[in-house]
């Protein structure tokens, strides 16, 4: 066990924390701290640097303590904090909806470079959760008209929620994927999803603080096949002619993904994320 320190300083609780939480196996134990201390503190991570000689006072103790027991149980730094960064803004995450990845940042970074010079378009975002996608999209391209679906009206609570803290406009709706009611043919220049990806069967390959805290509906599907089958008939029904599609894949997943659209006729690619994974398909009606 970690030795508790006489004085607490911002120093002292770096280093306790950061053995405290390798000894419980945590993911990143001195960046697990880091985050928590900036945040109580009210300052960014790299600002604890300039002050290590700092005492922290009882209320900020009093505050620390309590997500310090939470982390040390896996539980997610981005639930217990209440929010995280994702590119040009920040968004507010709960658990009822999915923990915004790097790789998705990178996916809508990709969708604003490719359309940069383009105006007025109508954007559909399907599955939204969080509404991290729409919010940061709509942020950078005010003059886009963004809309976005999700099965869960939790998730849409808290996306309607980010919308709102960052001031921008979205128009939200409940729909399901393999049963859409609300989504209209031949309106959108560009659709989007980020759909859950992972099967039962890998459910032990995640990590314990995915598995135990993230939602099941945001993360599983029973068939990726059906998933996707159904993912391809809404963009081929709801695109205008030209219309682009952008999909967020688990990396094994590119040539399958391609294989089905290309049976349709579209044309379509996989493109690599940062670590050169296949994550990102791309699709264009034919």
């Amino acid at each position: 066990m970690a030795n508790t320190p006489s004085v607490w300083t911002v120093l002292s609780m770096l280093e306790w924390a950061t053995d405290f939480f390798e000894e419980k196996e945590i993911r990143s134990p001195r960046f697990s701290i880091e985050w928590l201390l900036a945040d109580v503190l009210g300052v960014k991570r790299l600002d604890l640097y300039l002050m290590y000689d700092r005492p922290l006072s009882s209320e900020e103790l009093d505050a620390l303590r309590p997500m310090v027991k939470r982390r040390s149980m896996h539980e997610p730094l981005q639930y217990i904090t209440g929010e995280t960064d994702f590119l040009n803004v920040q968004i507010k995450v709960e658990p009822g909806v999915l923990i915004p990845r790097q790789e998705t940042e990178q996916l809508v970074d990709l969708i604003l470079k490719e359309n940069k010079d383009k105006k007025d378009l109508n954007i559909l975002d399907i599955g939204t959760g969080s509404g991290c996608i729409p919010v940061a999209i709509k942020k950078e391209k005010p003059d886009w008209n963004v809309y976005a679906t999700d099965i869960s009206q939790e998730a849409l609570e808290i996306a309607k929620g980010n919308a709102a803290y960052n001031e921008v406009d979205i128009t939200f709706f409940e729909d399901d994927l393999f049963k859409p009611q609300h989504i209209k043919p031949d309106t959108f220049d560009i659709i989007i999803s980020n759909p859950p990806y992972i099967e039962p069967h890998e459910k032990d390959t995640l990590d314990k603080e995915v598995v135990e805290f993230e939602p099941e509906l945001a993360l599983f599907c029973e068939s990726t096949d059906k998933m996707y089958k159904a993912l391809e008939s809404i963009c081929r029904s709801s695109l205008k002619e030209n219309g682009t599609v952008y999909f967020e894949l688990h990396h094994e997943l590119g040539t399958k993904v391609t294989k089905l659209f290309e049976a349709s006729d579209w044309s379509s690619e996989t493109l690599k994320d940062l670590d050169e994974k296949k994550r990102f398909f791309k699709a264009k009606k034919a």
